[in-house]
């Protein structure tokens, strides 16, 4: 599993000729990033005497970012096998018609599947903005600058998903898969862009 190699050993294969992992699998683990920024600026704001009403808040925000987190992980890997999936389906045998229909028909899954995965990394992505415009402003003022990497981390979680789920939609014949995959993606990059816009102008006025 990547998720299990060290950060090192992560890098190196990044910079390998092996095609994946890729932007995907680095655009999930960028949101886990950030995720667990912003669960340390919450965690680092749980002292009701300086906080007060904002701890119970903070504490639940905090709890919020570090169960995305787990998932933006699982992403990371899952990214990754989703291409995987897609050499393997362009692998399968083409001698006769039914191998070559066999052989179209699992290569079209597994480019929904790539434009699939990729895009629940981008909609978690976009939580993590959400929950960053929740806190901003709310806890420890020392931390904002780690809230505002993980702003910045998460906006390019999403981006990089988004932008994963764009290539692959090229390859998918379904119109109707491609038309909904389409307008998700363009519905989270607007709604992300405007939500990292208005945290980054908060977060950077405290700095």
């Amino acid at each position: 599993m990547l998720v299990e190699l060290t950060v090192n050993r992560f890098v190196q294969e990044l910079a390998s000729a092996s095609p994946a992992p890729g932007g995907g699998s680095v655009s999930a683990l960028a949101g886990a990033q950030a995720a667990a920024l912003i669960s340390m600026y919450c965690q680092l704001s749980l002292n009701r005497e300086k906080y007060g009403d904002a701890v119970a808040f903070l504490e639940e925000a905090g709890a919020k970012a570090r169960a995305v987190a787990e998932k933006l992980l699982q992403a990371v890997d899952e990214d990754t096998a989703a291409f995987n999936r897609v050499m393997e389906a362009f692998r399968l045998p083409k001698g006769s018609a039914a191998e070559k229909e066999r052989r179209s028909e699992a290569i079209q899954e597994a480019y929904v599947m790539a434009a699939k995965v990729p895009l629940q990394t981008a909609e978690l992505c976009l939580q993590l903005l959400e929950l960053v415009k929740g806190v901003a402003g709310r806890g420890n003022p020392a931390a904002v600058t780690d809230l505002g990497v993980g702003n910045l981390q998460a906006l390019a979680g999403l981006t990089g998903a988004c932008y994963n789920v764009q290539i692959n939609l090229g390859s998918i014949k379904d119109t109707k898969i491609k038309e909904q995959l389409s307008e998700q993606t363009a519905r989270i990059l607007t709604s992300g862009r405007e939500l990292f816009d208005g945290n980054r102008a908060l977060i950077e006025q405290s700095i």
